[in-house]
C-alpha cells in the first residue's frame, strides 16, 4: 500500500492537464484500477486480516481521491489564469457603438400633425380597420353606383358561402371613424381620425396601403373660414413658414360644398418649396359635412354643421422631407430608413420643433 501511495500521489503530483489526470484516477480507483483490485482481495482474506487492511485501503483510496480532487482544482484555476492573460480588457475604453433604429418617417408625421392639431383642440379618434359597408359607405352618402364601391377600388372581405349580408371591406378612408366618434359623443365636437387605410392602387404616389389623416369638427358656427383658418394654421406650423392655401371647386358624396385645397409653393431644380412662389399644390379635400352625414352619426343638422379635411401622411411626409417615392415607405430597406428616419429622442412638439 505504502508503494501504491507513493506511486500515484507523486503521478498525480506531476500531472499536466486533466486528461493525464483522468487517467490517473481510471487506473488508481477506478472499476479495474489497482487500488480497486487491492479491495477485491479482502473478500479472500480472514477476518483479523480484513480488520487489518481494510481501514488501510479505505485511507489509502480517500487520500488518492482528495490528491486528485486538489489537484484537478489547481488545473482549473491555473487554465482560468491563463486564459484571463490572454483574453483580457481594457475597461477604460470607450464601448463599442451600436447602431440605434430610427422612427418612420410616417410615425413621426403622425406625430407631427397630431401635436399640431390637438394644440387647437382636437382630440385623436380610432376605429377598426375592417369596416361594415354602412359605416364606410353608406353613412358617408356615397351612393351604390359610386366608382369607389366597386372591386376596382376597394378591397371586399369573402362572405361565407349562404351568407348574404353585405361583405366587410377594408377601409378606403378614415371617414368611418368621423361617424363612430359622433355616434359615440355627439355634438359639438373636434377630432382627428389618422390610420391606415386601403385603395386597390399602386404607382409612384399610390400603394394599396397608406396613411391618412381626417379632421372633422361639429358645432353651431362653424363655417368655411374657420376650415380656411384651421388649414392655414396648420401648414404654417408643420412647415415652419407662413404658408396660403387656395380653394377649388370639387365634389365630395359626404361634404356640401367641398372644396380642393392647394397650398402655395415653387419649383426650383425639380425640388417643391412650399410657403414661396406664384406655384400651387393640392394637398387635400374637405368641406362641409353632408346633413345625410350628420344625420347618419346621430346629430341633428337642422341645429349643428361642422367641417371636415383628409389629408394622405404619407404625401405630407413626402412633401416636408423631399421623399421622391411613396412605394419606398414600404420597401424594408434599412438604408433608406437611416436616411429619412429619425431619432427616437426628436419627439416632435411646438415648443420644441417638428
Amino acid at each position: 500500500m505504502d508503494d501504491l501511495r507513493e506511486k500515484y500521489l507523486k503521478a498525480i503530483s506531476g500531472a499536466a492537464d486533466e486528461a493525464a489526470l483522468e487517467d490517473l484516477r481510471v487506473a488508481a480507483v477506478g472499476k479495474k484500477g489497482e487500488v480497486s483490485l487491492q479491495m477485491r482481495e479482502l473478500g479472500r482474506m480472514t477476518p483479523e486480516e480484513r480488520q487489518v487492511a481494510g481501514p488501510k485501503l479505505n485511507a489509502l483510496k480517500d487520500e488518492i481521491n482528495s490528491a486528485l480532487s486538489a489537484k484537478k482544482a489547481a488545473l482549473e484555476d491555473a487554465a482560468l489564469d491563463e486564459r484571463l492573460r490572454g483574453e483580457w480588457l481594457d475597461v477604460t475604453l470607450p464601448g463599442r457603438d451600436r447602431r440605434l433604429g430610427t422612427v418612420h418617417p410616417v410615425s413621426q408625421v403622425t406625430e407631427e400633425v397630431s401635436a399640431i392639431l390637438a394644440d387647437m383642440g382636437f382630440a385623436v379618434a380610432e376605429g377598426p380597420q375592417v369596416e361594415d359597408d354602412w359605416h364606410n359607405f353608406d353613412a358617408l352618402n356615397i351612393p351604390s353606383h359610386h366608382p369607389a364601391r366597386t372591386e376596382m377600388d376597394t378591397f371586399y372581405m369573402a362572405r361565407g358561402e349562404g351568407d348574404n349580408r353585405p361583405p366587410h371591406v377594408l377601409r378606403t378612408h378614415t371617414s368611418p371613424v368621423q361617424i363612430r366618434t359622433m355616434q359615440a359623443q355627439g355634438a359639438p365636437l373636434r377630432v382627428i381620425a389618422p390610420g391606415r387605410v386601403y385603395r386597390a392602387d399602386y404607382d409612384q404616389t399610390h400603394t394599396p396601403m397608406f396613411h391618412q389623416v381626417e379632421g372633422l369638427a361639429v358645432d353651431k358656427d362653424i363655417s368655411m373660414a374657420n376650415l380656411k383658418w384651421v388649414l392655414e394654421e396648420f401648414f404654417s406650423a408643420f412647415f415652419g413658414t407662413s404658408v396660403k392655401t387656395r380653394f377649388r371647386a370639387s365634389h365630395f358624396p359626404f361634404t356640401e360644398p367641398s372644396a380642393e385645397v392647394d397650398i402655395q409653393c415653387s419649383w426650383e431644380g425639380g425640388t417643391v418649396k412650399v410657403g414661396e412662389g406664384d406655384g400651387w399644390l393640392e394637398v387635400l379635400g374637405s368641406g362641409m359635412v353632408h346633413p345625410k352625414v350628420l344625420e347618419a352619426g346621430g346629430i341633428d343638422p337642422v341645429e349643428w354643421q361642422g367641417f371636415a379635411f383628409g389629408m394622405g401622411i404619407d404625401r405630407m411626409a413626402m412633401l416636408k422631407y423631399g421623399i421622391p417615392d411613396l412605394r419606398a415607405f414600404f420597401d424594408s430597406d434599412l438604408r433608406w430608413l437611416r436616411h429619412y428616419g429619425f431619432s427616437s429622442l426628436a419627439v416632435p412638439t411646438l415648443h420644441g420643433g417638428l
